[in-house]
């Protein structure tokens, strides 16, 4: 994935943020958050998302998993520095939704990502929740 277009940069186009303390174990031997505790946080920012969100309670008898991850690792992340984790839906259609996410520490950037969520029962893919898909519009991605 090349680095994302500058618009997909700025915090303010995601309505969703958490701050994530990072662990000293979270750190690789230059002291800078690795790569794979990143990509564990920004897996805790989704989940956070998904339950304020309103997805996560639309799934009584539905699963989702994960389809597709993107990360672009675009700065360093120290420790014991909090993270702040930006989330948006970029796109949602009848059984999958897509999300941006966009990490920042100290107001600078440390990295971007984006994934496919697909709603699934016994049977294979499902419909989205209706309950995500009434407040979805407010979850989106801002101009």
């Amino acid at each position: 994935m090349p680095k994302p277009e500058p618009a997909l940069l700025d915090p303010q186009r995601y309505p969703f943020s958490c701050s994530i303390e990072p662990r000293f174990g979270d750190l690789d031997v230059n002291l800078h958050i690795n790569n794979v505790a990143l990509a564990g946080l920004l897996e805790d920012g989704r989940v956070r998302f998904h339950r304020a969100s309103g997805y996560r309670e639309g799934l009584v008898g539905l699963s989702s998993m994960i389809v597709s991850v993107a990360i672009e690792y675009l700065g360093e992340g120290h420790y014991p520095d909090p993270l702040t984790l930006h989330c948006a839906v970029e796109d949602a259609g009848r059984t999958s939704h897509r999300l941006v996410q966009l990490v920042t520490q100290q107001e600078r950037i440390v990295a971007f990502a984006r994934s496919t969520m697909v709603t699934v029962d016994t049977q294979g893919p499902a419909p989205l929740p209706a309950t995500f898909l009434e407040r979805v519009a407010q979850w989106r991605l801002r101009p």
